[in-house]
């Protein structure tokens, strides 16, 4: 296993509190083989969920190997928890960049860069799939291209701050005052599919039918707004499945109830889905 690279973000320069700890970058990456054959490879940075009150296990190195094992080099983005909108943002920005950057080091072709995110990290995924050419990101160095996800895996993803939000995690983004109110500046900001534009990148999401921790309008919602500005979109919304499936079968598994063959077959039609998309 690769040592975590520690991101440098401009906290103070966007008038937010540094965190008491840097965002980290774990690399779970295929090295060169002369069997394989010297390649450029697709790559993906992985959100893990947790409510924006703690980063998953089960969502983070188990989910990064899989992909890993696919030909897609993946990174795990250990986010700062509880802090402020956009903190987060900038640190999966941040995450971008140093991928892009150091391309070359992991043979990554730096056009095929995903984000992906699981729950509240969906979220997070989704934030920089929206924000990727706005002001928000004007305190960060380089150009904005630099920190473009050129495509975003959204898994039972926390979309709104409205009324189908997932409270916890919009409280621990924006405060118990704006997340009740749900027509202030904040609650705007993070309600995703009020931000998706023409400029949006392609988006696969999967989620269930049932579930009955983020209710399915979240996906609906973005779904919807994806369509409307014409995003390329491939969906999944699978009939019955508890949230935080992870990879559905027993390597991320908790229990019994997440033990899903149904939503197992997502991961092998993301797989599917990224060679399409970057065709």
């Amino acid at each position: 296993m690769n040592e975590p690279i520690l991101l440098q973000v401009p906290y103070a320069e966007a008038g937010l509190r540094t965190p008491d700890a840097p965002a980290a970058l774990l690399p779970v990456t295929l090295p060169h083989s002369n069997e394989t054959g010297r390649r450029l490879r697709p790559a993906v940075v992985i959100c893990p969920g947790g409510g924006y009150d703690y980063c998953s296990d089960r969502e983070a190195v188990p989910v990064a190997m899989r992909f890993a094992g696919y030909g897609v080099q993946a990174f795990v983005l250990y986010y700062n928890c509880r802090t402020p909108f956009p903190t987060n943002l900038l640190e999966l920005a941040a995450a971008v960049r140093w991928v892009r950057t150091h391309a070359a080091d992991y043979e990554i072709d730096p056009g095929r860069i995903a984000v992906c995110g699981f729950s509240a990290g969906a979220h997070l995924a989704g934030s920089l799939a929206v924000y990727w050419n706005t002001p928000l990101l004007d305190v960060l160095p380089g150009a904005h291209t630099e920190y473009r996800p050129d495509a975003q895996i959204l898994c039972y993803p926390v979309i709104s701050g409205g009324a189908c939000a997932h409270r916890g995690s919009i409280v621990n983004l924006i405060g118990e005052r704006d997340a009740n109110d749900f027509d202030c500046p904040q609650n705007h900001a993070v309600s995703l599919e009020k931000q998706v534009s023409a400029d949006t990148p392609p988006c696969f999401l999967w989620s269930t039918s049932d579930d009955n921790t983020v209710p399915i309008g979240n996906s609906v919602l973005y779904l919807h707004a994806l369509a409307v500005h014409g995003i390329p979109f491939e969906s999944h919304i699978l009939p019955h499945g508890a949230h935080g499936l992870a990879l559905s079968d027993e390597t991320t598994a908790m229990g019994e109830w997440h033990l899903n063959p149904v939503c197992e077959p997502w991961f092998a039609a993301c797989i599917r889905w990224i060679r399409r998309v970057y065709q």
